[in-house]
């Protein structure tokens, strides 16, 4: 088998950071940790697209992300054929089919999970965990003590287990959805339960940093820049800042523990003691903040939410932040960005006492006698004059409303289990068939079924023959009320079936006289082939089925013998898949398998080979006439097989070799047949004595019609 390997990709955040983090802590974190020198930092499109490039970062994942993964490991397209057993004289069909197998990394963490799965937009695994395509599956959670994925090391003999480090495995996953080619793939992935604080993250990235900020997100995924860029943003969403903690740092907000301080002023010769204050213009706050992140009520995709403010300026400021949010919460975030913001332009230094020495920045301190928390943002020491830089902190914003805009997610319908019907019909074309053929239709019991594999057996299951795959979904189910018999030769305007399709999504429509002409509503009810002009919804699955036109290409002897249960189908040319069979099979039963993706084991049925497809329709309109001599003569009208419309008023091709007929006169206990090659036959007047019977068969190529009986009287 040939393969595509790639080299493992590169860390999620840069790799080792202890040391960074280590030159990072001082009492000048503000400057040294998040100067003006800001760091490129993740953005949102870098997990849209799936990739199978050396070196692409992979990212750790928080809470629950949607994410694109690269591609490590790939086989070529792998071409399977299936040959259908073709009839004696005419050529077999190959039908071909590709599949793929791969595995994509996820996470440069541990995981807990994968929900959801997409293949270009569309669902191709549900939140059930059903697959809409057929494919093997394997999950690599990314433990420390992950093993090698067994295919990838049949494959390739040595091979890393990736350990710590989330991947999946497809294994034969059937490419026809996707145009013979690996689908660009997202995954639901869950790293872990619930909500994450902000400064679970931090300290997941950096060891060294701890604390409790508030904030907290439904996802998030740290890749892209540093792990200064990233720590920046988690504090810029969340409204949290980085201060020294003993040999690490410690993420705070807000709400943090505040100490009280004393403003002591500054003494000003000959003008006593002053407090400074000083306040920037309002042009240096951002008019507008924008913050872009992903939305999960919108599958995960890229939403944005912006705060605006009132008065001069006309800068907008937009964050990124990779994290999954609702749609109310970026909203309040934007908010709450701009009022910390416009509350910066402030900026106050306070002359402590001695005993503020012990302060660092990333402090928070009220002054006393007055309101308001402040941010510490520079300390300086001078003799025993402690001399404080205060940014002030504004209280958190109140929840804001905000909506997702239209969220039009894929659709995730339930495959469900396969539903397969084969019988046979009289031809549906006027051309004669020249060769038994069995129809197969099938549907399935959930709305996202597409197709299953088939499989059929002439020898009662010793062999089997691979027939390729079922057409597309046809519209079945069982009859719950049936309508008594009526003549085929009249439109059947008082009878009426109910039917109960297979599932709600299954539709019927109605037909008018043009189109039931050109054949549109035709469908078998337990052996009655008949069309319906009108089709009225019940509620749920269940379906009124009147104006029928009965008995259609001559099955108006199965009119009115149906049984509630028995089965309903809708014969359309895309629905039906046709299987032309030897000779040698009329008279005995063929085996057909089924099997789906959402098949636990293949779905059987049966199909009794009596001809129907082959033989002639019985003859029609039996009458007699009596002779002089006491005797009569019964006579017919024969049918085609090779021309049910009867367009141009003269009689319908023979479609058969010769024509010829048995005929099975029966007077009283006697009975007797006769071979006639014309539409008529006697009755000796010697048979009269008492109403005789007179059944007539057409003889084909493959056999008799059905039979049509006339009695005549003494």
């Amino acid at each position: 088998m040939a393969t595509l390997v790639l080299t493992a990709v590169g860390s999620a955040v840069g790799g080792p950071i202890g040391g960074a983090i280590g030159a990072l802590i001082g009492r000048s974190v503000d400057g040294a940790v998040f100067g003006p020198q800001r760091r490129e930092g993740p953005r949102l499109v870098e997990l849209a697209v799936q990739t199978s490039s050396y070196g692409a970062q992979i990212p750790k994942l928080f809470g629950t992300m949607r994410v694109a993964g690269t591609v490590i490991w790939a086989t070529d397209l792998i071409e399977t054929r299936a040959s259908s057993r073709s009839v004696k004289g005419q050529p077999s069909t190959s039908t071909y089919s590709y599949a793929a197998s791969f595995a994509v990394l996820l996470s440069a963490r541990a995981i807990r999970g994968v929900g959801r799965i997409w293949a270009e937009g569309k669902l191709l695994r549900g939140a059930a965990g059903d697959f809409k395509t057929a494919t093997g599956f394997r999950l690599h959670l990314g433990g420390e003590d992950q093993a090698v994925d067994p295919l990838i090391a049949s494959a390739e003999g040595a091979s890393p287990a990736y350990r710590g480090c989330a991947y999946a495995v497809f294994e034969m996953l059937q490419l026809a959805d996707f145009g013979n080619r690996i689908p660009s793939l997202t995954f639901e992935v869950i790293a872990d339960e619930g909500l994450v604080l902000v400064s679970t993250i931090a300290k997941a990235l950096a060891g060294e940093v701890s604390g409790t900020a508030a904030l907290a997100v439904g996802g998030f995924a740290a890749s892209g820049g540093s792990v200064r860029a990233l720590l920046e943003m988690l504090g810029q969403a969340g409204g949290a800042w980085f201060a020294p903690s003993g040999a690490g740092l410690v993420m705070r907000d807000a709400a943090g523990v505040t100490v009280v301080v004393a403003d002591e002023g500054f003494a000003v010769e000959g003008k006593g003691v002053r407090r400074a204050r000083a306040v920037a213009a309002i042009e240096t706050v951002p008019r507008t903040v924008t913050v872009g992140y992903y939305d999960a009520a919108r599958d995960y995709q890229a939403g944005v939410q912006r705060a605006r403010r009132p008065g001069a300026g006309m800068r907008d400021e937009r964050v990124e932040v990779p994290a999954v949010l609702e749609a109310g919460a970026a909203k309040t975030m934007a908010e709450a960005m701009l009022a910390r913001a416009e509350a910066g332009r402030v900026r106050r230094t306070v002359a402590a006492g001695f005993g503020a020495m012990g302060l660092a920045p990333g402090a928070c301190v009220t002054i006393s006698g007055e309101g308001g928390v402040w941010r510490v943002a520079d300390v300086s020491i001078e003799g025993m004059v402690t001399t404080l830089g205060l940014v002030p902190l504004v209280a958190a914003s109140l929840p804001a409303s905000a909506t997702s805009g239209r969220v039009s997610g894929a659709v995730d319908a339930v495959v469900g289990a396969t539903i397969v019907r084969a019988f046979e019909v009289p031809g549906l074309e006027d051309a004669p068939l020249s060769a038994p053929r069995m129809l197969v239709v099938a549907a399935g019991t959930g709305a996202a079924w597409r197709q299953a594999a088939l499989l059929y057996s002439l020898d009662d299951g010793v062999s089997w023959v691979a027939a390729g795959a079922t057409a597309a979904p046809a519209v079945l189910g069982t009859i719950a009320v049936v309508a008594p018999g009526a003549p085929a030769a009249l439109a059947d305007l008082r009878g009426a079936f109910e039917v109960t399709l297979a599932h709600a999504d299954m539709d019927l429509g109605d037909a008018d006289a043009a189109a039931l002409d050109r054949g549109v509503n035709l469908a078998l009810l337990g052996d009655e082939l008949l069309q319906f002009g009108r089709a009225e919804p019940l509620g749920g699955a269940r379906w009124r089925l009147s104006q029928l036109l009965r008995g259609r290409r001559g099955t108006e002897a199965a009119a009115g013998i149906q049984v509630v249960g028995d089965r309903f189908v809708t014969i359309e040319a895309d629905t039906a898949r046709a299987l032309d069979l030897p000779v040698s099979v009329l008279g005995r039963e063929v085996r057909v398998i089924a099997s789906g993706v959402g098949d636990d084991t293949p779905v059987e049925t049966r199909c009794v080979m009596r001809g129907a497809s082959v033989v002639p329709p019985s003859p029609v309109h039996l009458r007699f006439s009596s002779e002089a001599d006491g005797g009569a003569t019964v006579r017919w009208t024969r049918r085609s097989r090779a021309g049910w419309r009867w367009i141009d008023g003269v009689d319908a091709p023979l479609a058969e070799e010769t024509e010829a007929y048995r005929v099975t006169i029966t007077a009283g206990a006697t009975a007797r047949d006769v071979e006639v090659a014309e539409p008529s036959v006697s009755v000796l007047a010697v048979e009269r004595v008492g109403p005789v019977s007179v059944v007539v068969r057409q003889r084909g190529i493959f056999g008799e019609s059905l039979a049509t009986e006339l009695i005549v009287p003494a």
